[in-house]
């Protein structure tokens, strides 16, 4: 494990609903769908960014995401991963994450899941919301990156190269600053040749920043019921 120094934090505060799903007071928004937070990261992300049919022919692959949250999105990767990778093959998986989860609350938001509890408890046991970068070998030829930090400041400071995007702050009406045409410009431009973006958002205006970024983008039918989300491509 590494990472660059501590700091002090305000880890956020959070309702519950039904026990396990955590809400936050200060985006009045969950941290996932209450449809099934599982289902939509599978719905949403895997299969809007092709990974299934995309996997088994790739030697590495490069995730990035806005909004680590629970770590959910992250986990429900890993699993179809160790599924579908071709032997030997390696996964990066990069994250922004400004109001990092403490341990417990993560622990406990995760546990709806017992087919994660592998995982769960691993990433649980792994974190540190005090940490600027947490950047761990997660499991074999499985590299974990969470720069706990603004990702308007920290994403143009890298050299990344993703193979697929994961936006998925809290609702771009809440949360605007995850959501910026600058951003979204720098998503484009930390994507590889061919690279896709998914999100459950079908926010006019993200559709519009994604399409000037230089994506081509595509609404598709949303998760349980959702009318539509963005998919979508930057050209080879």
């Amino acid at each position: 494990m590494t990472e660059d120094k501590s700091k002090s934090i305000d880890l956020p505060a959070l309702d519950w609903i039904d026990g396990t799903i955590p809400f936050s007071p200060r985006f009045a928004d969950t941290y996932y769908s209450k449809a099934g937070g599982l289902a939509e990261a599978e719905y949403v992300f895997i299969a809007g960014n092709g990974l299934p049919a995309r996997w088994p022919a790739v030697p590495e692959c490069t995730i990035a995401e806005l909004g680590f949250g629970t770590g959910l999105n992250f986990l429900a990767t890993m699993r179809h991963w160790r599924d579908l990778a071709p032997p030997g093959a390696t996964l990066r998986y990069v994250s922004f994450e400004h109001l990092p989860l403490s341990p417990a609350d993560m622990a406990k938001a995760l546990s709806r899941w017992p087919e994660l509890a592998d995982v769960a408890n691993r990433l649980a046991s792994l974190w540190r919301p005090e940490f600027e970068i947490l950047q761990v070998a997660f499991a074999d030829k499985v590299e974990l990156i969470v720069f706990m930090g603004d990702a308007n400041i920290r994403l143009p400071q890298l050299e990344l190269k993703a193979d697929a995007w994961y936006l998925d702050g809290f609702a771009p009406s809440r949360n605007p600053e995850l959501w910026s045409a600058t951003l979204m410009a720098e998503v484009f431009a930390h994507t590889g040749p061919g690279g896709t973006f998914a999100t459950y958002t079908a926010a006019g205006q993200v559709r519009r920043d994604l399409r000037a970024a230089g994506f081509v983008v595509e609404r598709r039918p949303g998760f349980a019921g959702k009318r539509e989300m963005l998919a979508g491509k930057r050209p080879a």
